[in-house]
């Protein structure tokens, strides 16, 4: 059982007075194991409120490296990161941030072939990366796995933020919300159409806050978690608004009432 020395329970001070977190959920998160999948403009900033929300365990995954357009959204780098790999930086960050978190490393590409292995052992994947291939194989790789996903995107001034439980009965997986068509690398870039830094700060922070909600469902402080609800973030607007995914009984993965 996880116990908080005064030091701990003055950092996080403002999460155990609220009535909906309290000490309880503020155990919770410290057992949590969360697993984050791309460390980009969503990944970056969800790092940063799920360690600053207590997590204590992550795994961060990216394969890629820090490139000096990275920095105008993806706040966890600095100049000093540029030519690093993404994972080794952010594990840096986490480091000056918070020492007591329990860090795990995965450098490789995610692909159907490692995707069960990488997120192996988490309570929660979040994954923000940017093509379909890896979107689906994560996906693929939560439901084997029963483990829930948190799915977001972004670019130019929209975001998504979804959240998907295809492992358990009557509930939609990502596949059912984008189909079997989109098993490539074919997502449009923000590098070819833009995209405003602070909508991806947006998409990542709310991201966050569906995480922990997630998350808190053993005290029940936060509600009950949203399981196929699809949050649609409009940076032009200013406005959100939400839709339900069903289930496909016809899904290529979870296929069936039954998960």
């Amino acid at each position: 059982m996880t116990t908080f020395s005064p030091e701990r329970l003055d950092r996080f001070a403002r999460h155990i007075v609220l009535p909906e977190v309290g000490g309880a959920g503020q155990f919770t998160l410290a057992e949590a194991h969360v697993a984050l999948v791309g460390l980009g403009g969503i990944g970056s900033p969800a790092l940063q409120y799920l360690a600053g929300a207590g997590i204590g365990r992550l795994t961060l995954i990216d394969d890629g490296k820090v490139e000096l357009s990275n920095l105008q959204r993806q706040t966890i780098y600095a100049e000093r990161d540029i030519g690093h790999g993404k994972a080794v930086s952010a594990r840096r960050w986490l480091a000056n941030f918070d020492s007591e978190i329990e860090v795990a490393l995965n450098d490789r590409r995610i692909d159907r072939d490692n995707a069960t292995e990488a997120i192996d052992g988490a309570d929660l994947v979040l994954d923000g990366t940017d093509n379909f291939a890896t979107r689906l194989a994560v996906s693929d790789a939560c439901v084997a796995s029963g483990i829930p996903l948190l799915s977001a995107a972004v670019g130019r001034f929209q975001g998504q933020v979804g959240a998907f439980a295809g492992h358990l009965g009557g509930e939609a997986c990502y596949r059912c919300f984008v189909g079997d068509a989109f098993d490539a690398d074919d997502c449009d870039t923000c590098a070819d159409d833009g995209m405003l830094g602070a909508m991806a700060g947006w998409v990542g922070t709310f991201a966050a806050l569906q995480a922990i909600r997630v998350l808190l469902q053993r005290t029940g402080g936060l509600g009950a978690p949203p399981w196929g609800k699809l949050y649609l973030l409009d940076g032009l607007a200013a406005s959100m608004r939400a839709m339900t995914i069903a289930p496909d009984l016809e899904c290529g993965r979870c296929g069936s009432p039954g998960g």
